[in-house]
């Protein structure tokens, strides 16, 4: 947990180790780095607004390293911060003042759904999806491309794309594209769908700015076109 004030770090701390979640506090992006050398981590709680390097310029440099599971503290009507933090790699954001239950809900959410925390996958869930030579692993959590080059994406954007391939051909309104990769809880806006589906287009597209696989319909919601194949072996 990236928290400068050490009264919300300390509750918060507090309250995540009531629920089995060790919590190591850092309360600036060097002392961060300095955890995270010597210890593996499997999310990162980071607050905005922090002395020196601040939460966006961390959560950008996160995201360029790898895929750990990344929770953005805004503060309350700043919704450039958070559009923002979710263009740079964010997995979802909490605004403060925020309420206790609901930064924990997510916090074991994002847990659970990333390829960090413990997991049960559904057992008529196919392991593997493949579309246009890319493979989908669903118990990994691993996409590749064409090439066979691990794709490194999102906890979000991965559910997304194994959202659209068990429904390829369907349109999946943003509110059921919510449920997918928010578990139903309370919070994230449709504009967020929308930027997680942006960014995954950067990667899985021949050409982003005229997206071929991934349809927006209009008044709809979006579309996955592309043949995909199942295995469950």
């Amino acid at each position: 947990m990236v928290e400068d004030d050490p009264q919300i770090a300390e509750m918060l701390r507090e309250s995540l180790a009531e629920q089995g979640i060790e919590v190591v506090v850092a309360g600036s992006g060097s002392a961060m780095d300095g955890h995270m050398r010597a210890s593996s981590f499997d999310l990162v709680v980071l607050d905005v607004m922090l002395p020196g390097e601040d939460g966006l310029s961390i959560c950008r440099r996160l995201r360029a390293s790898g895929t750990l599971p990344i929770l953005m503290l805004t503060s309350l009507g700043d919704d450039v911060d958070r559009i923002l933090g979710l263009e740079l790699g964010a997995d979802d954001y909490v605004t403060k003042p925020f309420v206790l239950r609901e930064l924990i809900a997510r916090i074991k959410g994002l847990l659970r759904r990333s390829a960090y925390g413990s997991r049960q996958e559904p057992r008529d869930r196919p392991r593997l999806f493949r579309f246009e030579g890319w493979t989908v692993d669903t118990i990994k959590r691993q996409v590749h491309d064409p090439g066979n080059a691990r794709v490194a994406m999102t906890t979000h954007e991965f559910d997304l794309l194994v959202a659209f391939c068990g429904n390829a051909g369907r349109v999946l309104p943003r509110e059921e594209l919510l449920a997918a990769t928010h578990a139903g809880l309370a919070g994230p806006t449709e504009r967020s769908i929308d930027v997680h589906i942006r960014r995954l287009r950067q990667k899985i597209e021949p050409d982003p700015a005229n997206p071929v696989l991934i349809r927006t319909v209009r008044l709809g919601g979006y579309m996955f076109t592309a043949r995909v194949d199942e295995s469950h072996a």
